[in-house]
């Protein structure tokens, strides 16, 4: 077995304009700070991290690289969520996802996706040069408006969406295959990857691509009333990232897993601070050490009533304490005994 990595924080939720999160350096500083042994990088901000740069130059990622490891970090991973989502946007959420594009591309829906494809061929080359064997993203979504089927789909809708969906990731996972890097897709809600049925019908629209992989985060799945852990039996071999990340479900007789369109802090689905929510960490801990999980335990912070400093200065510890040490050996190895065939045909009644 395998001892998981970490802790380590994705940074998204932490950048801003105030220091010390208006600069990689800084927020990596402050990220260290406070035990973390990793960072987790979002690429669409190039004030902190250059993607076309990173993909053309070997010589980028190292000075990047060792600014990080100077403070006693690591790269974990590089995150194109924002990007990702771009790669398939139907046209009732091109207004909304318009944000996420650059101002030449919005409002060209064609323009957009070919961007947005761009930008991930381009992780590929910078996790590469960075050493990186896992991506994190969004798979975008054509479905997501017939999620629920009133009026009823029309016939073969869903398996025609999840071939568009395959058609334009297949090339993007053949790059990301070539730089040896696995595609993590974060299994989340208005995404058509949103849990273990729809991973496996674009798994299989793609041919079982070997780079089409999962980002583990139950919070996503305690939101849907999924088993969270049960998931981790099904799909460990595909899950090669994870969210810590926690969250609470509280159904009242006014609303339900649908949330009644309201703001988070009175939805039923909340997610919340490590350790304030109704996860089970020491369950997934144990499921993932004992399926080899190789990768690392990144905190994401989000939480609708905590302050973000607070959440991260106690996300530390709280990952810290769920990381099992793999154990080499088993517990009643002193009772061991040497192997005897003579011994065991006797024990057997041979």
């Amino acid at each position: 077995m395998k001892t998981i990595k970490g802790p380590a924080i994705f940074l998204a939720q932490f950048m801003g304009p105030k220091r010390p999160f208006n600069t990689l350096e800084s927020i990596c500083k402050w990220a260290a700070s406070l035990g973390y042994k990793g960072v987790q990088i979002p690429t669409w901000d190039a004030n902190y991290f250059d993607l076309a740069q990173a993909a053309k130059s070997k010589d980028y990622c190292d000075e990047i690289r060792g600014m990080i490891e100077a403070h006693g970090l690591a790269i974990t991973e590089l995150s194109t969520h924002l990007q990702g989502q771009l790669v398939a946007v139907h046209p009732a959420y091109g207004d909304l996802f318009d944000s996420f594009a650059p101002r030449q591309v919005r409002g060209k829906s064609g323009a957009r996706t070919q961007w947005a494809i761009s930008q991930l061929n381009q992780a590929a080359k910078a996790s590469k040069n960075l050493g990186l064997k896992s991506h994190a993203t969004f798979s975008g979504a054509l479905l997501w408006h017939t999620m629920y089927p009133w009026p009823q789909r029309p016939s073969g809708l869903v398996e025609d969406g999840f071939k568009e969906l395959a058609r334009r990731w297949k090339p993007i996972l053949d790059v990301f295959d070539k730089q040896g890097v696995n595609v993590c897709y974060e299994l989340h809600p208005g995404e058509d990857l949103h849990d273990g049925i729809t991973f496996e019908r674009f798994l299989k629209e793609t041919g079982n691509h070997p780079r089409c992989c999962i980002l583990y985060d139950p919070s996503h799945f305690v939101l849907q009333q999924l088993d969270y852990l049960q998931f981790i039996d099904f799909y460990h071999p595909h899950i090669k990232m994870m969210h810590v990340k926690d969250a609470e479900f509280n159904p009242t007789g006014k609303s339900g897993v649908y949330g009644g369109y309201q703001g988070w802090i009175d939805r039923p689905g909340r997610f919340r601070s490590l350790g304030d929510g109704q996860i089970n960490f020491g369950a997934i801990f144990s499921k993932l050490t004992k399926y080899d999980f190789e990768g690392w335990a990144v905190m994401e912070w989000e939480c609708c009533l905590k302050h973000p400093e607070q959440g991260a200065a106690e996300g530390a510890p709280f990952i810290a304490h769920h990381i099992i040490r793999a154990a080499d050996k088993a517990f009643d190895d002193f009772a061991a005994t040497s192997k005897n065939q003579k011994l065991n045909k006797k024990v057997l009644g041979l």
